[in-house]
């Protein structure tokens, strides 16, 4: 390391957070014209050793409660620990390194416990280790190689146009390992107390964890009669969630669950309360007037979320076709060796992976599926095929929504998308003559391949543009994920088997594995010949093309049809505290410097409440659990009184920053 590198900037630019202005370039904390040290043993092997430890973890929360916490906040707290407790200087590039490395445990996990588990769920179907290694390490490979185009269109074309959230506070982790004093103590603070509120929050349960108008004397009444129900997350990282992306993307999302849980259930109440509607697969048969607004939510209104998704999908596919025959373009140019010049004069940090490179390994990827499918699992060429041809096309078309979700809210909706492309692949599947438990089997195999894949997209681009803040080198990056990818297949295949022979995945005390029992509920009746739930599909594309014609951003929209009420309404809370204290003084110089303090405050929350989540799911793994015996009443209120203290101290905290 040269005497010039050792003075570095250690502040994200002014405009890191904004749009630029015409003719204005972002200037990386690392210099494009220096060298620096990214890819080392050290980073390398800390990033390994991450990914192991973190794919346990998150496979093990996963299966038993159904959320896979980031992994790329805890991971990059710990990179930076350990670089600060070994004194090495300058290792802001390796700490993104493993950071980058670490955080394919939690993609990786989510794309195979979502699908996966149904293997052994379904009676008489099973599947080894290789089955289930293979699919994830396959799709995550293709969802790193069909990301890897739209690097520039996202992390830099689109700079300041997406709040990036997770990646915000993963950013401004890795930056506080180059600072001291002051500069730091803000986040860690927040970090500490996010951290320890969260962890009592989901470890304990010493107060209300979800605020209910079912505590209120006619709230029950309500829900069970009029199918009306509110209700809001308390926990910090949600709230933190909420300030960095922002409060327009924030009303977007909730207003679709609003619409779903104020309009549709209750309208499903109205108009059919007496009627077993079968318009799902996987419907309950009960009449709707008997079940709960959550209930109607998971069987009926979500589809049409879904449907939203899909259709938005769609809709971004077609708008960024541009881009995506650009990056064709590019591709077909340096393979023909056109662009080489411009390659060797581009600066450290525009450098992708060779574009020939690019090709041919997704070539080989694409082959090694195909054989996979027709050797391992379907043994059937042309079956095989076509099981291939689904798998390419959404996988490839899909990823950028993934990353397009990623970027907006910092939430993936790859469960929503797998559970169409098994619809999708069951329908195709059957029509070519497969169906029953071979049919069962293959439709998963793809679901899993399909769902790594978009997963393992989604969070690579949070990777990317977090080196693109920092200044790192994208084909570093790019090139040593492949690596993660791999040990994360290994531990979640592995994991996943000893979990299934420890616990199970049904009967009494089983893991509750709750998206893939979903999944595994709607496939049965498609390979038997039933249908699927078209009609809400239809709803929501339908109303995803009303919004687009508005103008109104219809993924956003969508995803709040998707996600539970609970987790959408507290990111309005944030989106507020952030515009609150961001135009409360007339000079803008004190507003930017007020809300730039939140971003840290709200990173320091996320960071907090992702880190104790890894500590709760061991503390769970090693059998401890805890049933909070309190009054419903009394802890809903003692809910309130801890989310408003957070919520004060957020906005508190953040007015207090003064302009320098």
């Amino acid at each position: 390391m040269t005497e010039e590198n050792k003075k570095e900037q250690v502040d994200l630019p002014e405009n890191a957070f904004r749009e630029l202005e015409s003719g204005e370039e972002y200037r990386p904390i690392m210099s494009p014209d220096k060298t620096y040290r990214e890819v080392t043993p050290w980073s390398v092997s800390w990033g390994i050793v991450m990914a192991l430890l973190f794919s346990a973890a998150a496979a093990y929360l996963g299966l038993k409660v159904g959320q896979v916490f980031e992994a790329a906040i805890p991971i990059a707290i710990i990179a930076v620990g350990l670089s600060t407790g070994f004194n090495r200087k300058n290792a802001l590039g390796e700490n993104v390194i493993i950071q980058s490395i670490g955080a394919c445990s939690g993609t990786v996990v989510a794309g195979v416990i979502f699908t996966l588990p149904a293997l052994y769920i379904i009676p008489g179907l099973s599947a080894g280790f290789l089955p289930v290694f293979l699919s994830s390490l396959l799709g995550g490979v293709l969802g790193i190689l069909f990301l890897i185009p739209f690097r520039k269109y996202f992390v830099s074309d689109m700079h300041g146009k997406y709040p990036f959230p997770e990646a915000t506070a993963t950013t401004q982790i890795l930056v506080s390992g180059q600072k001291s004093g002051s500069q730091v103590r803000p986040l860690i603070f927040a970090g500490l107390i996010g951290g320890i509120y969260d962890f009592l929050l989901s470890t304990f349960g010493w107060w209300s964890e979800v605020l209910t108008t079912r505590v209120l004397p006619f709230g029950e009444a309500v829900a069970e009669k009029a199918k009306l129900v509110f209700k809001i997350n308390t926990g910090a990282a949600v709230l933190g969630l909420g300030y960095i992306v922002g409060l327009k993307y924030c009303l977007i999302i909730c207003a679709g669950s609003i619409f779903v849980w104020f309009l549709v259930i209750p309208s499903f109440n109205l108009f059919w309360g007496d009627t077993v509607l079968q318009l799902n697969s996987a419907a309950s048969s009960l009449p709707i007037a008997q079940m709960s607004p959550e209930q109607i939510f998971t069987t009926y209104a979500r589809y049409i979320g879904i449907g939203g998704i899909a259709m938005a999908g769609i809709i971004g596919i077609v708008r960024s076709w541009s881009v995506i025959r650009g990056a064709v373009g590019l591709a077909s140019k340096e393979l023909k060796g056109k662009s080489s010049l411009a390659r060797s004069v581009m600066k450290r940090n525009q450098r992708d992976i060779s574009m020939k490179i690019l090709f041919f390994s997704i070539v080989i990827t694409l082959v090694v599926v195909l054989l996979f499918f027709w050797l391992g699992v379907i043994h059937n060429f042309l079956q095989a095929l076509i099981a291939f041809v689904v798998v390419t096309v959404i996988a490839f078309l899909f990823t950028t929504v993934a990353a397009n979700a990623i970027a907006i809210v910092g939430t993936n909706p790859v469960s929503g998308m797998t559970l169409m492309t098994l619809i999708l692949a069951s329908v195709v599947l059957v029509a070519s003559g497969l169906s029953g438990r071979e049919g069962m089997l293959a439709a998963l195999i793809i679901g899993g391949v399909v769902c790594t894949a978009l997963s393992t997209a989604g969070g690579f681009i949070t990777d990317l543009k977090i080196g693109y803040w920092l200044g790192t080198t994208p084909a570093k990056q790019e090139t040593w994920k492949f690596v993660g990818t791999l040990v994360a297949s290994a531990a979640v295949g592995g994991v996943m088997i000893i979990l299934n022979k420890t616990y199970g995945f049904t009967g009494e005390n089983a893991l509750a594995a709750p998206q893939a029992n979903a999944m595994a509920a709607v496939i049965q009746p498609l390979m038997s010949g039933q249908g699927a739930p078209w009609l809400l599909y239809g709803i929501g594309a339908v109303i995803a093309l009303v919004l687009t014609f508005l103008k109104i951003p219809a993924l956003a929209f969508a995803l709040g049809m998707f996600i539970p009420l609970e987790l959408n309404t507290p990111l309005v809370v944030g989106g507020l505290i952030s515009w609150f204290v961001s135009t409360r003084s007339l000079d803008k110089s004190v507003n930017k410097a007020r809300l730039e303090k939140g971003t840290l405050l709200a990173s320091g929350f996320i960071a907090g409440g992702a880190l104790m989540g890894v500590v709760s799911a061991a503390i769970r793994f090693a059998g401890f659990e805890y049933t909070c015996t309190m009054n419903d009443t009394l802890s809903q209120c003692l809910g309130l009184i801890f989310y408003l203290a957070i919520i004060l101290y957020l906005a508190k905290s953040s007015l207090s920053a003064k302009k320098e």
